[in-house]
């Protein structure tokens, strides 16, 4: 399941997320030009708050998923339980996100103005999100101590 979300993870980050219309002008934003749209316009806190909650973060969270199943070879025995903590940190944050855009389409929608539309972003994202919930569920933290023959 970990495999999967982080195969899908490049999709969700750059396929269009919302489009926004706004007085006849239709433009998509991706998670990713989003993100880099916030930097460069110099709303460093938002900004960063983006790349580390919504891109850094869930690739982390997932790669280490991934690489405690994989077995003994990716990460050393003695650094595994630091590795599940890590997990375990970086899971109590995986919906700010999800935060953070409610409040963006909270801030843009401006009544009849605006109109934010979801985009294919959405779905991706949202199969990555399960996909990864699935994947922190089904980890069995008693296992990463095993040794696979």
């Amino acid at each position: 399941m970990a495999l999967g979300a982080l195969i899908l993870y490049p999709l969700a980050l750059w396929l269009p997320v919302m489009e926004i219309e706004r007085l006849g002008h239709t433009s998509a934003a991706s998670i990713w030009s989003g993100t880099v749209a916030l930097l460069a316009e110099g709303h460093l806190f938002v900004g960063l708050a983006v790349l580390v909650f919504s891109v850094i973060a869930p690739i982390a969270k997932l790669g280490l998923i991934f690489a405690l199943c994989v077995g003994q070879g990716v990460i050393a025995r003695q650094d595994r339980a630091r590795a599940y903590r890590l997990i375990e940190l970086i899971g109590r944050w995986g919906m700010v996100d999800v935060l953070l855009v409610a409040i963006l389409v909270a801030v843009v929608k401006l009544g009849d103005l605006v109109q934010v539309t979801p985009g294919a972003g959405v779905v991706v994202f949202g199969v990555v999100v399960i996909l990864s919930l699935l994947a922190s569920a089904a980890f069995d933290p008693h296992a990463i101590w095993e040794e696979n023959e």
